[in-house]
């Protein structure tokens, strides 16, 4: 379990990077016409993880609200920078403690959002989709208006 992990916390370096650099006045931008803006990006990897963390590794301790998800677009409100970096840290708490306490990667599990995979699948996705929208956050931190 500890070299998925090391797996995950490296790949994830490309939004923990970004965290660093992200001021308050950056969470409005958004690069061009994308519908995002910086503070979505971030609020919505730290819920996606936070998600995978309960529903596909089974860490029944997660609470979370997901409303990016919930309201389907930017709505402006991710604003507070201390607020989102608080949630992305609780987020790489829980998903790390979610992969140290899996056992079987070979389980298969199923949501809606991407059907039937294996746990070790299901990693694969979550490593992917936090490195995908820590691209567009990077975009977003350098040309973003």
């Amino acid at each position: 379990m500890e070299q998925f992990v090391e797996l995950w916390k490296e790949g994830r370096t490309r939004f923990t990077k970004l965290l660093e650099i992200a001021q308050e006045v950056d969470l409005p931008k958004r690069n061009g016409q994308s519908p995002n803006s910086a503070g979505f990006l971030i609020r919505h990897i730290a819920e996606v993880e936070l998600l995978f963390a309960k529903n596909v590794f089974g860490l029944a301790e997660v609470k979370i609200v997901a409303k990016t998800l919930i309201a389907g677009k930017d709505t402006g409100e991710w604003t507070n920078l201390a607020e989102l970096k608080e949630m992305t840290s609780l987020a790489a708490k829980m998903l790390e403690k979610a992969i140290l306490e899996t056992s079987d990667w070979s389980e298969v599990i199923e949501t809606k959002e991407f059907g039937k995979k294996t746990k070790a699948e299901a990693f694969g996705r979550i490593v992917t989709h936090t490195a995908y929208h820590a691209g567009q956050l990077a975009l977003v931190l350098k040309y973003g208006k």
